[in-house]
């Protein structure tokens, strides 16, 4: 695994700011957003609801543009890519867990896998999501479509998917946050194995303080802001 405390920055974000909405309705989420984190990091990003954080994450995983400010992840300046640029380094250096799961449901468990590994140019797409699957217990669900799959099961493919690119960064948005406590643990499990087995850079967005510990750094959002210190 990598070492953090040696190893350069795998995400690094100066000056950011980022709006949502328009005219009157618009809302300033993120600001002035100084954070640099270390490949190979885990790091937890807690905060009250409504601070931020998850538009953060969506900024470091290259699904929301900034207004203002540079986002630097996994060595490419994200700020300066077009959106198909963007979708391809996304494919291939990012992996996302939602806490909604955001499985294809026309799609089954291995498909959810294996496709956008084929997207990405991956020529043995199917035996990696096969092993992925396996290797998250679902060795006996490869043929079955989402809503023949417990909420825990899904957020195995989910992981899965994630973890299938060897991604440079892992970003997690509350992603036990629909799960009873004991799948919770298991799929926080998974994830924190994936980030110490392959030296993934792991950012994860959380309510629960006792998550949050797990990781070896946690930053604090207040009202779009990183708390000092961070």
């Amino acid at each position: 695994m990598n070492d953090p405390s040696t190893a350069g920055p795998a995400i690094a974000l100066a000056g950011v700011n980022l709006s949502l909405g328009q005219g009157a309705a618009r809302v300033h989420i993120l600001k002035d957003i100084d954070l640099h984190i270390c490949t190979g990091e885990a790091v937890g990003l807690v905060g009250p609801s409504g601070s931020g954080k998850s538009t953060l994450l969506m900024v470091m995983a290259g699904l929301e543009r900034t207004d203002t400010g540079t986002v630097l992840v996994a060595g490419a300046m994200l700020n300066k890519l077009d959106e198909d640029a963007l979708a391809r380094f996304r494919g291939r250096n990012v992996g996302i867990v939602f806490q909604s799961f955001h499985l294809i449901p026309t799609m089954t468990a291995l498909e959810n896998v294996a496709v956008p590994l084929e997207l990405a140019g991956v020529a043995d797409a199917e035996a990696r999501a096969r092993a992925e699957l396996e290797s998250v217990g679902l060795s006996a669900r490869l043929d079955h479509y989402p809503a023949q799959l417990s909420g825990g099961e899904q957020q195995r493919v989910a992981v899965a998917r994630a973890l299938a690119p060897n991604p440079a960064i892992l970003v997690a948005d509350e992603p036990t946050g629909n799960l009873d406590e004991d799948t919770g643990r298991q799929i926080i499990d998974l994830l924190f194995a994936g980030h110490a087995q392959r030296g993934t850079t792991l950012v994860l967005v959380t309510h629960d303080a006792g998550l949050a510990a797990r990781c070896g750094r946690v930053v604090r959002l207040r009202s779009g802001r990183v708390e000092p210190g961070q």
